[in-house]
C-alpha cells in the first residue's frame, strides 16, 4: 500500500493542497475547528505509537483530518493496522506523508585510493490511514479526545510554558512584535485580547520569531524589508512554529483576521518554490523543539522521530 509518487511528487501534492487552501483565503493552520471536529480540540496527529508527527507531516495530516471529518488523532500504515489485529475497511482512501532521511555514501578516488564520504538527503511519500478507517483495532485506539473544558482567564500551563523560556518579554501599547535588537517580544496586554489562547497563540508566534536571534537558532531567511519572500518566509515560519506550539498545549485559539494579508505574500512564495512549505514546516519545527527544549520537563514535550 505504499503510495509511488516521485520525489517531485511528493513536494508538489502537499504544497498544491496548501495553495488550494490559501486560495480559499483559509490557513490549513489555522482552521476554524469546529466543536464536532477532535471534540473541538487541536491536537498533534500520533503515529500508531503516539508519537507525534512533526514538521510538514502536521500540516499534512491535519488538512486530511479536516476534509474527510475525522475526530482521531491517530494515523496509521496498512501493514501497522494488520500487525495490531485491524483491517483498513475497503475503499478507504489513504492520506500522504513523507519520509526524510540521508544516507552516506563513501566513493573511493580510482588514482589515489583515498575515500571520500557524501550526505546525500532524500524524501519518499508513504500512505496512512486514519483510525476511523479501520476496524478491529485494540479499543484505545478508539477513545475519544477529553471534552474541551471551559476556559478561563489565565491558563497555568501556557503561563509556565513560556515563564520558562527566560525571554524578555513585555506588555504595553497595541501592538505585537519581537524586536531583534532589543532582543525583547512586545505584547499588548493579556486583557486586550478576546480570550486567553488568543493571547497564547500570539505570543508563541513572536516566540518562534524570538528563536531566530543569532545566539538562538541564528535562522535567516533572507529577510530585508517588508513583503519580500524572506519577510514572508519568516512569517510563515512563525504561522507555523504558533501552530506546532498550541497543539503542544492543546490550546485553540481563535483565527486573527489582521494576518489575511500574509496569505498573498505567502501563496507567492509557494507557487514559486514547492519546497518552500518543507523548508518553512522544517524550521518551525527547529523552532518548536528549542522552546520545548527550555522547559522542566523537556523529556516529554516535542519527542518525535
Amino acid at each position: 500500500m505504499r503510495q509511488s509518487l516521485t520525489r517531485r511528487d511528493v513536494y508538489q501534492t502537499i504544497t498544491d493542497q496548501i495553495i488550494e487552501e490559501l486560495e480559499r483565503g483559509v490557513r490549513p493552520w489555522r482552521k476554524p475547528w469546529s466543536a464536532d471536529h477532535m471534540a473541538g480540540r487541536v491536537l498533534l496527529p500520533l503515529r500508531h505509537n503516539g508519537i507525534p508527527y512533526r514538521g510538514v507531516n502536521i500540516l499534512a495530516l491535519w488538512m486530511a483530518a479536516l476534509a474527510k471529518g475525522y475526530r482521531s488523532p491517530i494515523w496509521m500504515t496498512f501493514k501497522q493496522a494488520i500487525d495490531l489485529g485491524g483491517a483498513v475497511r475497503k475503499g478507504e482512501r489513504a492520506s500522504l506523508t513523507v519520509y526524510a532521511n540521508s544516507i552516506t555514501r563513501i566513493e573511493t578516488v580510482e588514482a589515489t585510493g583515498e575515500q571520500t564520504e557524501s550526505e546525500i538527503h532524500y524524501m519518499k511519500g508513504y500512505s496512512v490511514f486514519n483510525t476511523e478507517q479501520i476496524d478491529g483495532l485494540p479499543a484505545h485506539y478508539y477513545a475519544p479526545p477529553a471534552p474541551v473544558t471551559e476556559a478561563v482567564p489565565r491558563i497555568e500551563r501556557a503561563e509556565a510554558y513560556f515563564a520558562s523560556l527566560g525571554a524578555d518579554i513585555r506588555h504595553g501599547g497595541p501592538d505585537a512584535y519581537y524586536a531583534i535588537r532589543s532582543d525583547h517580544i512586545q505584547m499588548p496586554p493579556f486583557e486586550a485580547f478576546q480570550d486567553a489562547e488568543s493571547y497564547y497563540a500570539t505570543l508563541a508566534h513572536e516566540a518562534t520569531h524570538w528563536t531566530r536571534h543569532p545566539k538562538r537558532l541564528d535562522r535567516d531567511l533572507g529577510r530585508r524589508r517588508f513583503g519580500d519572500a524572506g519577510y514572508a518566509m519568516e512569517e510563515l515560519v512563525a504561522e507555523l512554529g504558533s501552530a506546532f506550539t498550541c497543539a503542544t498545549l492543546d490550546l485553540n485559539p481563535a483565527l486573527r483576521s489582521e494576518h489575511a494579508s500574509y496569505i498573498d505574500h505567502w501563496l507567492k512564495v509557494l507557487k514559486e518554490d514547492k519546497r518552500a512549505i518543507f523548508t518553512a514546516a522544517a524550521h518551525a519545527q527547529a523552532a518548536a523543539d528549542f522552546l520545548n527544549a527550555r522547559q522542566p520537563g523537556a523529556a516529554s514535550l516535542g519527542e518525535a522521530a
